[in-house]
């Protein structure tokens, strides 16, 4: 190579290496991070493909940062569950788990974060789409995780969970892979008596949109409302909350 090629050369791998750390800059200024080991950050977001076609900067994909992310994510999901649903069972548990760190849950996540503006990719995968690949939406995730626990503890990692997985818990939107009126009928057989009793109190919109509201009762107590796109979803979104409205009064009691 001539002189004037390694100069080229030279001065784009410069400019690139600048655009990589402004990229940065931005991304830990968006959601206020403070990394003492920026290295970490960036491995989190480099595809293998990227690696391959920059060997000579000798940087490191992030398949290990995602398999340490992976279980710091689990843990930090399992101990929220466990605090904040003192009455579900462990087989539940584990399944709502399982919902909320499963690969479709992951990419909500990276992209409610914009993640995919910041992976670097090879040429030959990004002109292939890889930037919104699923997976590799996901890995970037738990990478990141992976990096944020790595370089500042658990403690940041749940003030992102906090902000970006844990309202969604509670706002219930893995409630689809729950069967919360077998669980409220569980706890009532438990802890009360008399029977459940679920009742639509509106029907509303047209044919092809209907919306229900529905109470679920024991006795002349209502315990819980929910609304949904069918009987079964108000049903289900009224016995989670009345599970909620329980677990609060039981540990006044307590």
């Amino acid at each position: 190579m001539r002189q004037s090629e390694r100069n080229k050369a030279r001065k784009r791998r410069k400019k690139e290496a600048l655009l990589v750390q402004e990229q940065f800059d931005e991304l830990e200024q968006k959601l206020s991070l403070g990394f003492q080991n920026r290295q970490l950050l960036v491995t989190a977001f480099t595809h293998s493909s990227y690696v391959n076609e920059h060997r000579n900067e000798q940087q490191e994909d992030n398949e290990r940062l995602e398999f340490l992310g992976d279980a710091v994510l689990e843990l930090g999901v399992s101990h929220f569950l466990y605090e904040h649903e003192p009455l579900m069972a462990e087989g539940e548990l584990t399944k709502l788990r399982a919902a909320i760190v499963c690969e479709a849950s992951l990419v909500q996540f990276s992209n409610e974060l914009s993640f995919g503006n910041y992976i670097l990719l090879g040429k030959g995968e990004e002109q292939t789409g890889g930037r919104e690949r699923p997976a590799l939406l996901a890995d970037v995730f738990e990478a990141f995780i992976g990096a944020l626990y790595l370089d500042s503890g658990m403690s940041e990692v749940l003030r992102i969970l906090n902000e970006v997985v844990f309202p969604k818990i509670k706002d219930g939107a893995f409630s689809h892979v729950m069967d919360y009126k077998s669980q409220l009928q569980e706890i009532v057989q438990q802890r009360e008596r008399g029977a459940l009793q679920y009742e639509i109190l509106e029907e509303r919109g047209p044919a092809h949109a209907k919306e229900f509201i529905t109470v679920v009762k024991l006795g002349e107590q209502t315990l819980g409302s929910g609304m949904g796109r069918s009987k079964k979803e108000a049903e289900q979104e009224a016995a989670r909350q009345a599970i909620g409205q329980l677990q609060r009064s039981f540990q006044k009691k307590e």
